[in-house]
């Protein structure tokens, strides 16, 4: 593989990774989930470059890979339990299609969960990212009818299920995890970030999304350095997809609408992972946050 190569796809990727984004996290029902897809799908793209030759349609090739890549993950979590969050990403439908059946992706996200892989892709490809017929077809591997009827299929599944009553259950936090949420954000708005550092597991890791990567508690204890020295943000305990979470405001626009979150692994008493969306706010498109009631930011 050239150094060309390699450059020509990075910055592909760095184009196409909110869209890439967009997808696993609709595929999966998690913004966490779906960026972890695609750093596994990424990653995979520049293991196979050396032997795929000319690939004509570069971006199509990267759908594919992130599509089988978003199909293993929910075989493998299909042999776990699945818990859903129908509020986690409310937004399905792009702002600029056209198509005029787009309005069936804008059902819960609990909703849009229940089709089929394939139905489920075929609408989001073409619904919300604008892929043609024959652009779903290759990057799902079906032929371009069963593409078609897929995607047919999808929209009336979903009006149908538009109009059923839902029995909907919000997940929670157990108490030891919005104790210890509670005291990580408390760490943050004091600025005692030594107390901070005490909480995180030795083995602990660090995803500064679409940065960097960290581990182990040495390393990760010096991320934490820009935000004691930053005055711009503001703090609040909350929850994104489920998950526990910090959401941080800019202090200069919004005390209301968080800028970006960081999702939180904990077990016990100790953080395990870190998934800082800093560097990749695309994630925040669309998602609903829940802010602990008592943990609203507030202006100094």
């Amino acid at each position: 593989m050239t150094d060309h190569a390699r450059d020509e796809l990075e910055r592909l990727l760095g184009e196409l990774r909110p869209r890439l984004h967009r997808y696993c996290a609709r595929m999966t029902g998690s913004a966490v989930d779906g960026e972890d897809i695609v750093q596994d799908a990424m990653i995979k793209a520049f293991a196979a470059l050396p032997d795929v030759g000319v690939v004509d349609n570069r971006e199509g090739w990267l759908f594919r890979i992130a599509h089988n890549t978003a199909l293993d993950f929910l075989r493998r979590r299909a042999r776990g339990p699945v818990m859903q969050n129908e509020e986690a990403l409310d937004m399905i439908a792009a702002p600029d299609s056209s198509d005029h059946d787009h309005e069936v992706a804008i059902a819960s996200l609990s909703t849009f969960m229940r089709l089929p892989a394939l139905q489920r892709s075929a609408v989001i490809l073409k619904d919300v990212l604008g892929h043609s017929l024959e652009e779903i077809a290759s990057i799902t591997g079906v032929s371009e009818p069963a593409a078609k009827s897929a995607l047919q299929r999808g929209r009336v599944r979903l009006r149908e299920f538009a109009g059923e009553p839902e029995d909907v259950v919000l997940p929670m936090l157990s108490d030891a995890v919005r104790a210890r949420l509670t005291a990580y954000v408390d760490g943050f708005r004091a600025g005692d970030f030594d107390a901070v550092r005490a909480m995180l597991a030795d083995d602990v890791t660090l995803d500064l999304v679409a940065k960097l990567r960290k581990q182990g508690k040495g390393e990760v204890g010096e991320y934490y350095g820009r935000y004691a020295a930053a005055e711009q943000w503001a703090f609040a305990a909350g929850v994104v997809d489920g998950r526990a979470a910090m959401l941080v405001y800019d202090r200069a626009i919004s005390l209301e609408t968080p800028a970006y979150f960081v999702a939180l692994d904990i077990e016990g008493d100790r953080i395990v992972a870190i998934h800082d969306f800093l560097f990749a706010r695309y994630a925040m498109d669309g998602i609903a946050l829940y802010a602990l009631n008592h943990q609203q930011p507030r202006p100094e």
